[in-house]
């Protein structure tokens, strides 16, 4: 009889990640806190679907930027033959829903979202064809006030997750008229420098010229920073809308710098943009941009609506808390039950469900391939878990209907186990859980509190 073959082990698709149990905790730590934040300035979270209509994106994001062009995931429906793309960003997606559902017929609204984008880019550090993003956008508000709001708000972010070397950088691209006046002129310098030009740069002459201002080219460094700046050709109105978010943010002591060669990749941004950057993460600076983007409504087809928004890069955001030191990890459960006999399984699994609807989170004992294995191992994996108790179900305590308890992170490691009536188990545990919490509750403002 011929060999029976083991099967091939299939790998996970280049650039698209797992996300493991060991950095859930980071995950979760940075969601919560990123949510409750945008829930404190009135931040209703919109979930949008991950496929949309090809087009959506073409049009938004403009048929020459290299998102269009080379990195998007986009394929024909072989069930009907619809052109459909795993969306790259999020801010098209939830503007075609704000114009379908109608969203801000009854007045402004502030939206936020979080989720997988996927790019068909090089994979590298903090860059995946996966990732993750959250973003705000707030529809419907005219003034710079809102464009303030919402840097005041990623301000927020960074020193409730404790980054500390992430700074501002600010421009405006002024209004469509503003931008084609400075275009002409660019066009026309840059055609003076057409011995400096590299391929790309050429390229991007005849498409795009503004990416040019983008270059990593040394030898044309010079050449583009003496270009004309699209400052020099804003209105008044564009000016006196930058003017009033510099001047809140200056009332607010939010520090920033200008940077005229701040621009975007993408057709529908005016006036404000914005790049929260640093250094600490090599050559990929930026972890969150955002600007306005007054003429997006209008090109989908909606009421033309005044907006703005941001998007950050979450993988990126790890890897700068990571960076930045200290990363609380929480422990994954408060007690893990140890049990011996059949008739201890009985009473553990009993108290298991009693300690949870006491708001404690349990782990209990199960048995493997090898059965339930010895006190010892028990024990061992109970001390694994980061738990700070065990709690002991033997066949001695079956018997008499007691519990045994042990504290495992106790500096005299010799006295710490006590022996309980069964009954009393749970209101003993709780009240050394939030007795510590209480003792503890100013070092650690992660420790969730338990809810009787």
């Amino acid at each position: 009889m011929s060999e029976i073959k083991k099967a091939e082990k299939i790998a996970g698709v280049k650039g698209m990640n797992d996300l493991l149990p060991d950095d859930a905790p980071l995950w979760e730590l940075f969601e919560n806190t990123v949510q409750s934040v945008l829930k404190s300035y009135g931040f209703q979270q919109v979930r949008t679907p991950i496929v949309e209509p090809t087009n959506l994106f073409a049009r938004g994001l403009g048929e020459v930027t290299d998102v269009v062009e080379k990195e998007m995931y986009s394929f024909e429906d072989s069930m009907n033959g619809d052109k459909l793309t795993l969306r790259p960003e999020g801010t098209a997606g939830v503007v075609r829903s704000a114009i379908e559902h109608n969203l801000i017929y009854d007045g402004p609204r502030r939206l936020w979202y979080t989720g997988p984008m996927f790019r068909h880019e090089k994979p590298q550090r903090g860059r995946y064809r996966q990732f993750h993003q959250v973003g705000a956008e707030a529809l419907g508000f005219t003034g710079p006030d809102i464009d303030a709001e919402l840097i005041m708000m990623c301000q927020r972010f960074w020193d409730d997750l404790g980054l500390q070397n992430v700074r501002l950088e600010l421009n405006s691209i002024g209004d469509a008229e503003e931008r084609n006046q400075h275009k002409a002129a660019l066009i026309a310098y840059f055609e003076q420098h057409q011995d400096i030009l590299d391929a790309e740069a050429k390229r991007r002459l005849l498409t795009n010229p503004l990416r040019i201002l983008d270059t990593k080219n040394p030898a044309m460094q010079e050449m583009v920073n003496a270009a004309p700046k699209l400052l020099d050709y804003l209105g008044a109105e564009s000016l006196a809308h930058f003017e009033g978010v510099q001047k809140i943010l200056r009332h607010n002591s939010i520090p920033f710098t200008i940077n005229p060669r701040l621009v975007r990749g993408l057709d529908y941004y005016n006036r404000t943009v914005f790049e929260w950057v640093t250094d600490d993460l090599g050559s990929q600076g930026t972890v969150c941009a955002g600007g306005r983007y007054d003429a997006l409504f209008g090109i989908f087809g909606g009421k033309p609506t005044p907006a703005c928004g941001f998007a950050m890069g979450i993988e990126r955001l790890l890897e700068l808390m990571k960076a930045n030191g200290d990363v609380h990890q929480p422990a994954m459960c408060d007690a893990y039950l140890v049990h011996q006999g059949a008739e201890a399984q009985m009473q553990a699994m009993v108290l298991s469900e009693r300690l949870r609807d006491a708001g404690l989170d349990v782990v209990l004992h199960c048995a493997t391939a090898n059965g339930v294995g010895s006190f010892k191992s028990q024990m061992k994996k109970a001390d694994g878990s980061g738990a700070a108790y065990a709690v002991i179900i033997g066949e001695d305590e079956a018997n008499n209907n007691t519990v045994s308890i042990k504290e495992l992170r106790a500096a005299d490691a010799e006295n710490n186990q006590v022996n309980v009536p069964f009954d009393t188990a749970v209101d003993y545990l709780v009240d050394q859980i939030a007795g510590s919490a209480d003792a503890d509750c100013c070092d650690d403002p992660h420790h969730h509190h338990v809810h009787h």
